[in-house]
């Protein structure tokens, strides 16, 4: 009999019990294949945070932070491991797909699960979209710089841009759809490969800026004093976003209470060091005024402060690379969490059918990999991307109280990793994330309560009622999991 919370029919802030977490994967039908290794976890991490952020982000932080934006850096990683241990604590707790969604379902209840759920449907969302939209132009850039030839705008650009729609982004995004629907162990072996070349890139510019760095460009080196820092840092944590992305793979992990808090907490150490590194030598080599003027501030640097004109084809193609990547890992993890609130009846269920031969949710993911597609085509997202920053931040607060909250409900349940000194670093983990949140445009706020309000009309039309919480206790009672209505024959399916 399937596990309960409580006799009464359950009500907005119904919890799911962990164990039957567990258990209901099997049970229903809808189960993951487990076939990646605590390596392909950590690429996967490191695949989807060194990306667009260190590529294009610093330029922007260095024109608020100038020289300080090394501390910048710092500072976002700070907020980010505070999150990273809490996350670490509930993958390896709770091994299941859906990532925050299905922490705070365990620990907050659904309403604040369905919230976190839909926000990071956006999030991720609106993320694939935006950099698909960056790697179509970087890409452009590559053909120039190697070339000498370009795209035309009208199949390059998106309406409001002078074009008629953005052909690299749709094929892009369509590609990666593909990879993911014909199995996670080849996507990681992808995502490998991407990661190895974008490492060997960023450690090209290392190097060649190691050799040319000039001091004077350091001073003055707070020219914004503390607040510069902080507001670049608000900024530059969208380079740190996706290592989150790791713990919605806890359900294909091979052992995942190892394998996840390795993965998670060692991606984010490997792409702090990166960053640090990186931001050294580009404010090394030129003026920070002089990076924040270029969309390729990594290639100007070499170009201009180093004298290496012709590694500018490089660092477009490592650019390209590493944006694929990012959007690699950032679908996966957008496919799993809807997949989850799927198969918790959130969503309509039948979307979480696993393919008989590669073992993935192919459904949601070849419609969410069209929708974005067309979005990425049609829909500059400039102004939208800060949500990516918002929403994450939101989620890292709901991760750290669902560690204190599970430690003081659920005491006695198995933790293979737990964070030190709880419940001051969740705690530490929360205040910094409100701190970064602060610093964000009204205008993103505005459009974040807008999205949770669409979200909420949509869970009392569907979600509230066809919660798998709900329907198992059924209107008049607890109803045996062999008699639940969401209940298929999918095991075949497995």
């Amino acid at each position: 009999m399937a596990d309960v919370v409580g006799r009464k029919k359950p009500g907005l802030f119904a919890t799911r019990d962990v164990s039957s977490l567990l258990t209901e994967t099997h049970e229903t039908g809808h189960e993951l294949k487990r076939a990646v290794s605590s390596w392909q976890l950590t690429t996967m991490g490191v695949g989807a945070i060194i990306g667009t952020g260190i590529f294009v982000v610093i330029g922007e932080g260095a024109a608020i932070a100038g020289p300080a934006v090394i501390l910048s850096f710092g500072l976002a990683a700070l907020a980010c491991v505070f999150s990273a241990l809490s996350y670490a604590e509930l993958a390896s707790s709770i091994p299941v797909s859906g990532s925050a969604y299905t922490y705070s379902y365990a620990t907050l209840g659904e309403i604040v699960a369905w919230i976190i759920g839909w926000d990071l449907i956006l999030e991720y969302g609106v993320s694939v979209a935006a950099v698909a939209v960056g790697w179509g132009g970087n890409f452009n850039e590559f053909l120039h710089n190697t070339f000498g030839v370009a795209l035309p705008d009208a199949i390059a650009r998106s309406p409001s841009d002078g074009g008629v729609f953005n052909l690299p982004a749709v094929i892009v995004v369509l590609g990666i759809t593909w990879l993911l629907v014909i199995g996670v162990r080849e996507s990681a072996q992808a995502n490998l490969i991407m990661v190895i070349i974008k490492i060997a890139v960023l450690l090209f510019f290392i190097v060649a800026a190691a050799t040319a760095i000039n001091t004077d460009n350091f001073t003055p080196f707070a020219p914004a004093g503390w607040d510069g820092v902080v507001s670049a840092a608000a900024i530059i944590f969208f380079a740190y976003i996706g290592f989150d992305a790791v713990s919605t793979g806890s359900e294909e992990a091979k052992d995942p209470k190892k394998d996840l808090p390795l993965a998670i907490i060692g991606s984010l150490i490997i792409a702090t060091v990166f960053y640090i590194l990186v931001s050294l030598g580009a404010t090394g080599l030129l003026p920070a005024n002089q990076l924040a003027e270029s969309d390729a501030p990594l290639a100007r640097a070499l170009g201009e402060g180093a004298g290496l004109n012709w590694a500018a084809a490089i660092l477009a193609a490592g650019a390209v690379i590493a944006i694929t990547s990012v959007m690699l890992v950032i679908l996966y993890g957008q496919t799993r969490i809807f997949f989850a609130m799927c198969r918790d009846g959130l969503l309509p269920e039948r979307l979480a059918d696993v393919h008989p031969r590669y073992g993935t949710p192919a459904k949601l993911t070849i419609g969410l990999g069209v929708l974005i597609a067309i979005l990425a085509a049609l829909v500059p997202l400039s102004e939208i991307v800060k949500l990516v920053n918002i929403g994450t931040l939101f989620a890292f607060i709901l991760v750290n109280i669902g560690v204190i909250v599970l430690r003081y409900t659920r005491p006695e349940m198995p933790r293979p990793f737990k964070v030190p000194l709880s419940p001051v670093l969740p705690i530490l983990g929360i205040a910094f994330a409100v701190y970064l949140m602060t610093d964000l445009p009204l205008a993103t706020w505005i459009r974040f309560v807008i999205w949770l309000a669409i979200g909420a009309v949509i869970y009392a039309a569907y979600g509230y009622r066809n919660s798998r919480v709900r329907m198992v206790h059924g209107q008049y009672g607890i109803v045996p999991a062999e008699d639940h209505p969401h209940r298929h024959d999918h095991e075949d399916t497995t």
